[in-house]
C-alpha cells in the first residue's frame, strides 16, 4: 500500500515505512534507515494507522466460526496472583475469524456488560462463537 496524493515520499521510501512499520521499527529509528526527518516518519505512521481504522471500520461483521479471548498487555506484573489480578495491564479484547480475519480494542474492562455490545456488533447472529 501507497500513499497516493499529496506525498513528497517517493514510492520507494513508502514501501520502505510500510515494511518497518509491520514489523514493528519505531518511526524515529526508521527516518534515521530511511533518511527522512522523523516527523515526516511519524506522520506516515499515522496516516498507515488512520487507513487501518478506516478499513477496521467498513469491514463486515465475521461469520462462520468466530474465537473470542481478552488478554493483558503492558507494564511489569505486580506481586500478587496471576490472571485477572494483573495490576498495571490493559485489558485488550479479541475476535478471530478463522481464516484470517481479527478485530481487538483496548476496554477498560472485562465484564459482559462491555464485551457483549462489540460481540454483537462485530459477529452475524448466525455465527458459531
Amino acid at each position: 500500500m501507497v500513499v497516493r496524493g499529496r506525498s513528497r515520499l517517493s514510492v520507494a521510501v513508502q514501501r520502505r515505512l510500510v515494511e518497518h512499520f509491520v514489523a514493528g521499527t519505531p518511526a524515529r529509528v526508521v527516518a534515521d534507515l530511511a533518511g527522512i526527518h522523523r516527523n515526516s516518519a511519524i506522520l506516515f505512521y499515522r496516516k498507515l494507522r488512520e487507513v487501518i481504522l478506516a478499513r477496521t471500520r467498513e469491514a463486515q461483521p465475521f461469520a462462520g466460526e468466530v474465537e473470542v479471548d481478552e488478554s493483558y498487555f503492558g507494564g511489569r506484573k505486580k506481586k500478587g496472583p496471576p490472571g485477572r489480578g494483573a495490576l498495571g495491564k490493559v485489558p485488550v479484547f479479541g475476535l478471530l475469524k478463522r481464516g484470517g480475519q481479527v478485530h481487538a480494542v483496548m476496554i477498560p474492562n472485562v465484564q459482559g456488560a462491555t464485551v457483549m455490545p462489540i460481540i454483537r456488533r462485530r459477529v452475524r447472529p448466525d455465527a458459531i462463537v
